[in-house]
């Protein structure tokens, strides 16, 4: 439940991030494709761990029957609940809690989508928290992961931190390039050869993985139980 690399105490600095991850990423865009890609249904339910400020959460829960939205920020999820109350969202449940932490009651969900939330642990702990994935899942269920994950030659990382943090202060402003600094420093991003062996070994099939900029992954699995 620790809270690594910047925490969002405030809830004025919680909105602050809201709107900037709206200036660097079209996130309307990116909830239609994920939702196109597991192919939501009205009769399934999902968990997305890493909530945030709820714009997945909010998207999805108009396509399925239950989202449950999972997230360690208390602050992060008063914004989301907030936000789902406007929009008259009512088939969301949000709990504060993490990877390691989340004990879900219901039954087994057909999808679970995570959000640039898993570097938050270390490798072990990571391998700990998709077998908690693998464990919510139906059989056939899919798992939608996206994180910062390192694709870039390691041998020229000084040039490349230097060049993406100077590609985020002029799309973004300083204070997200600030955060990116101290993701770059206290967190836990892992090379995408080390992910790719953690979902496989956690018993993932990975259907789907694209790797763009250096430093995003996105992985679609499926837990296939024979």
């Amino acid at each position: 439940m620790k809270q690594v690399g910047t925490d969002y105490n405030d809830p004025a600095q919680v909105e602050v991030y809201d709107s900037q991850m709206g200036t660097l990423r079209d996130i309307k865009k990116e909830n239609e494709e994920i939702i196109k890609t597991l192919d939501l249904t009205n009769n399934q339910t999902l968990i997305e761990f890493g909530t945030g400020t709820g714009n997945f959460a909010i998207a999805a829960a108009r396509h399925c029957k239950k989202v449950y939205a999972i997230d360690v920020s208390p602050r992060m999820l008063e914004f989301a609940q907030k936000k789902a109350d406007r929009k008259r969202i009512l088939n969301i449940e949000f709990h504060n809690a993490g990877f390691l932490t989340y004990d879900h009651s219901g039954a087994k969900a057909d999808a679970v989508v995570s959000q640039l939330a898993l570097h938050h642990l270390p490798d072990f702990w990571k391998l700990i928290a998709l077998k908690r994935v693998f464990g919510l899942l139906k059989n056939g269920g899919k798992f939608f992961l996206k994180d910062t994950v390192y694709s870039f030659d390691e041998n020229t990382y000084e040039a490349f931190f230097d060049n993406l943090i100077d590609m985020i202060r002029k799309a973004g402003g300083i204070q997200i390039a600030n955060d990116l600094e101290i993701g770059i420093r206290d967190e836990y991003s892992t090379p995408g050869w080390i992910m790719e062996a953690l979902l496989l070994r956690a018993g993932f099939t990975i259907d789907k993985k694209q790797y763009s900029e250096g430093f995003i992954a996105v992985y679609l699995c499926t837990k296939e139980v024979h």
